[in-house]
């Protein structure tokens, strides 16, 4: 039987990898965005190269999650990347409650939603992976985004730990700085960091996927993002909060 796999946010970034990765293996796609014209292009360039049957589910997850909620419940979906994201470039004093609540529907509520609507039919098949594109950001103290991505953390290692013995893997893909188009995107100053912190998304996926099927709960890819996670733990708390406003102060 053939298998789904849904990605949000799959028209670019770590979504469009994870989509065509997932087209090699044999997968068929679910693709979700916001730009109807941009799914149209990808589902039909992901057609003619792999010969795979890819769907469309335009919609914004901030606000018609459930749109997407109501396909996952009467469709087959056997592996979910909740990928959709963004960043805000202003510290939470000087934001928008506007701002704020947006970045909670789409970081917190949507891959929330999702991944308790795609459960039910994975422990009945007693098969199936979720990937929650995470963040390194989320070992630290580093605003909005750190708080948000914890939770995704800390929420797919409590799924991983409770689904392992029903045939579902979660797993927390946590990647450091990687080249997409997310730090343009919030107009963030990303000219000083070190090429040694750039992560190419295409092995970060890979490396991602793997440690996935691998039953792994959280995936650090990178030697220097996961020597940055043995840091977070040894160091004093006071000195990793230090580090994360830093990390912001200069991103802006």
């Amino acid at each position: 039987m053939a298998k789904w796999a849904l990605i949000t946010g799959g028209t670019v970034g770590i979504g469009e990898a994870f989509s065509r990765l997932l087209a090699s293996e044999g997968y068929n796609l679910v693709l979700n965005a916001r730009d109807v014209v941009k799914l149209e292009e990808r589902a039909a360039s992901l057609r003619q190269k792999y010969g795979i049957d890819v769907e469309i589910l335009p919609a914004d997850v901030s606000i018609d999650c459930e749109k997407i909620e109501r396909y996952i419940e009467s469709h087959q979906i056997d592996v979910l990347v909740n990928n959709a994201g963004y960043g805000l470039n202003e510290s939470f004093t000087r934001s928008t409650i506007e701002q704020e609540q947006n970045v909670l529907d789409v970081l917190v509520r949507a891959p929330m939603r999702l991944t308790h609507a795609v459960l039910p039919q994975m422990k009945a098949r007693k098969s199936g992976i979720i990937v929650n594109i995470s963040s390194v950001a989320s070992f630290i103290a580093g605003g909005h985004y750190s708080a948000s991505k914890s939770y995704l953390t800390v929420l797919s290692e409590s799924l991983h730990t409770e689904m392992k013995s029903r045939g579902v893997t979660v797993t927390a893909l946590c990647p450091g700085f990687t080249r997409t188009e997310f730090h343009q995107r919030a107009g963030m100053k990303m000219s000083a960091l070190p090429a040694f912190l750039w992560l190419d998304v295409d092995e970060m996926v890979r490396t991602g996927w793997r440690d996935a099927k691998n039953g792994k709960a959280v995936s650090v890819p990178g030697l220097q993002y996961k020597f940055l996670r043995l840091l977070t733990k040894l160091a004093p708390r006071h000195v990793v909060r230090r580090m994360g406003i830093q990390i912001r102060r200069r991103q802006r």
